[in-house]
């Protein structure tokens, strides 16, 4: 079946709407040698010479805080609870009492083994006596040597006795010590988990509470595999070298702000975990304000760690493309003059620059130490090849304040390019 020649209109239009800017385009462009860029001014860039240079790495992990010691608090007999003695979600001393039980029962099984422990001591006495007596009338001859045999038999059941006494009373009275429940380290305790009248169970149901040491702070977080065994490739290599002292550990809120505690790594475990493939770490971070508390998520960024001779550049100045990331330099055609030439690169992490180009990201490849890179004024380069009007970031402050504003379009022939040569006035 044809295709009905009106349906075509709609895509003709569009073709010619393309066509019709490119032709004028490249008629613009077209001068009396036939060059595309002839007759354009050159466009105003400002160019920086690219440094080596040793440049801070940070790394940054999400993170969840712990207490650095967390411990249980529970019944070590079994027990009415009596009463509580601290109030939900403050911070207790080691040693303070938390909790107490019903201790009369207790407190009678202490009596009852005292008793023992006196009864164990008459006997032992009573012994003795017999013993002082039978050993004279042995050295005579008196007595037999079974009778003696008795009595010594006699006295050392009663030592035992009073042994066994005793330790029978100290058992007694570690049980009524733990009607009394202590914190066993200083934290912030939480809420009770038995209240007055319920029945711990040291069997059992014997949970009261938890207690955590919130100062310090413990941060847990998990390095992937593939980092791992790239960074230590890059120490190996010598383009990473980590801080001798240990990474210090900076924290930011979940939005990203900065927190005022700083700690370090105290800890990364030596295995995978064998259901993620990351390696577990830890950073201690003081927190005497109590700014932290446990389960809190954070982003964990380890400080400290270097680049050295690292090509470093500012993030504006690399650009997508189809092929990739790209930044503009500042080349020569073939009659010298300055024009914009494409450059690959493979970028790095983000780091952070001195001065006011603050954001900053690392160039693995591509670049080297002394490319004049065009920095600013890439939005007026339309093709590599394009005629531009270097300048130094000075020049282009001072040509941008007598021009109009910030982004004003030197003349050409106004101002100096970055080589220090005088730029070419249009002819």
């Amino acid at each position: 079946m044809a295709s009905d020649p009106r349906s075509l209109v709609p895509g003709r239009l569009r073709l010619l709407a393309l066509t019709v800017p490119l032709a004028l385009l490249a008629a613009c462009g077209k001068g009396a040698d036939g060059g595309g860029f002839h007759g354009m001014p050159p466009a105003a860039v400002t160019v920086e010479a690219v440094a080596a240079r040793d440049v801070a790495v940070e790394r940054e992990y999400v993170g969840q805080t712990a207490g650095s010691r967390e411990v249980e608090i529970r019944a070590r007999v079994n027990g009415i609870v009596e009463r509580r003695l601290y109030e939900e979600g403050s911070v207790v001393r080691a040693g303070q009492p938390l909790f107490r039980l019903d201790s009369a029962t207790y407190a009678a099984a202490v009596a009852q083994a005292e008793a023992a422990v006196a009864t164990a001591e008459a006997n032992l006495k009573f012994a003795e006596r017999e013993a002082a007596r039978m050993k004279p009338l042995l050295e005579a001859k008196a007595v037999s040597q079974k009778e003696w045999d008795t009595a010594a038999s006699a006295l050392d059941i009663a030592r035992a006795q009073v042994k066994q006494a005793g330790a029978q009373l100290n058992a007694a009275r570690v049980d009524l010590g733990y009607t009394d429940i202590r914190a066993p380290i200083s934290g912030v305790v939480g809420r009770a988990l038995k209240v007055e009248g319920a029945l711990a169970n040291a069997a059992g149901d014997s949970l009261l509470a938890t207690l955590a040491q919130t100062d310090p702070l413990h941060v847990h977080f998990s390095i992937a595999e593939s980092e791992r065994s790239a960074t230590q490739a890059e120490i190996a290599a010598g383009t990473l070298r980590l801080p001798k002292t240990g990474y210090v550990v900076k924290l930011r809120s979940s939005d990203g702000q900065p927190l005022k505690p700083a700690g370090r790594l105290d800890f990364t475990d030596y295995r995978a975990d064998a259901q993620t493939g990351a390696y577990a770490a830890r950073a201690l971070v003081p927190n005497a304000e109590g700014l932290l508390t446990p389960g809190q998520f954070v982003r964990v960024v380890l400080t400290g760690a270097t680049r050295p001779g690292a090509i470093a550049v500012p993030q504006r100045a690399v650009l997508d493309g189809p092929m990739g990331k790209y930044v503009y330099v500042a080349g020569k055609d073939k009659d010298g003059k300055p024009v914009a030439e494409q450059r690959p690169v493979v970028p790095g992490e983000w780091v952070t620059l001195p001065g006011k180009d603050a954001n900053g990201w690392i160039i693995r490849s591509g670049l080297k130490a002394g490319d004049p890179l065009i920095i600013d004024g890439m939005a007026r380069i339309f093709a590599p090849g394009q005629p531009i009007q270097p300048m130094t970031a000075e020049e282009a402050a001072k040509a941008a304040a007598t021009q109009g504003g910030p982004g004003a379009l030197p003349k050409p022939g106004e101002g100096k390019p970055a080589d220090g040569k005088p730029a070419e006035a249009k002819k």
